[in-house]
Parts: C-alpha cells; sequence; structure tokens
C-alpha cells in the first residue's frame, strides 16, 4: 500500500499515546502521561494537511483534554468494538480504507487494523501486532513512537522536508 494515499491517521490511545499504564489519583480521576514528542509530531501531521483522530476502547477527561490541546477533532472514546466506529469515521469524513492509516499496540486494534489500508504499531505491541503491521516503530508506545510513525509517513509523503524548511528558517 502507498503511503502516498493516506489522508487520515487514527490513533489508539494506551499503549500508543501512553505507556499503556493507568493512574488513579487519590478521588479516583484517571491520570495519564503524554509524550511532548508525540504530540508535535500530530501538529506536523496536521501541519502538513493530513488529519489525525483518536479511537480508545477507554474514555477520560485526561484523554479529551490532550486532544483538544493538539486540536484533534475526532476523538472516539469509550468504544468497545472499534472496527465499527473506524467505519463509521470513515463514511462520516468521506474517506476510503486506503486513505487511513492506524496505530495500534494490542489485540482490540486488529480488526480496524484491518479496515486501514495502513497500519503501524509501537515496539512493544504484542506479537500478534507487530506480525500484522505494515511498520513497527522502534520507539515503545508513549515514548515517542507515534511521532516516528508521522515521521516515516511524512518523509514517504515528501512533506517532512516542508516541515524541516520553517525549523531551518527557510
Amino acid at each position: 500500500m502507498s503511503l502516498e494515499k493516506l489522508k487520515l491517521l487514527v490513533l489508539d490511545v494506551d499503549g500508543v499515546l501512553t505507556d499503556g499504564k493507568l493512574y488513579y489519583g487519590p478521588d479516583g480521576d484517571e491520570l495519564k502521561a503524554f509524550n511532548s514528542r508525540d504530540g508535535a509530531g500530530i501538529k506536523y501531521l496536521m501541519r502538513a494537511g493530513l488529519d489525525c483522530a483518536v479511537l480508545s476502547g477507554r474514555d477520560s477527561a485526561a484523554l479529551r483534554r490532550r486532544c483538544e490541546d493538539l486540536g484533534i477533532r475526532h476523538v472516539i472514546g469509550g468504544a468497545r468494538f472499534k472496527e465499527p466506529e473506524l467505519e463509521k469515521l470513515l463514511e462520516k469524513l468521506d474517506l476510503s480504507p486506503d486513505e487511513v492509516g492506524y496505530v495500534g499496540d494490542d489485540l482490540v486494534d486488529l480488526p480496524p487494523m484491518r479496515v486501514a489500508g495502513w497500519s503501524a504499531c509501537p515496539c512493544d505491541a504484542v506479537r500478534e501486532v507487530r506480525d500484522a503491521v505494515d511498520f513497527v516503530a522502534r520507539a515503545e508506545g508513549g515514548r515517542g513512537a507515534v511521532r516516528e510513525v508521522i515521521e516515516h509517513l511524512l518523509r514517504a509523503q515528501g512533506r517532512w522536508d516542508g516541515i524541516m524548511a520553517r525549523y531551518r528558517g527557510e
């Protein structure tokens, strides 16, 4: 599958945007730690003209806040079954599967990965996912894997140099 067709990158959260650990505060609030370089990568992706969505089996105020901070407009939390939620999103955005990439790390991510035209995972994803995807990042989930996936995608599309030009002062 050619990465040049991708218009949307869909991200799982726990184990992809985070290290997969679940933290609970004294009042039972769920806390999450997000990697700032992953966030910068998401901003670069959108600056390059691609869209980003989050599709998670869990929902939390922390997730919603992070997506709001990053400008991610398509946030689906609490998705018990991810494949139908991804199909609904594609229909809503009028995208074909070959225009969508998916990044996940666990068994629950395999069905939406089969829908997406391209898939990736962090290096610490479960073996079944690593064996099924098109690209395995060298970084772990929550430790720069999303940034690595985005750089790979933007380089393949010839868009990374445009991002870099801004920071080189060109």
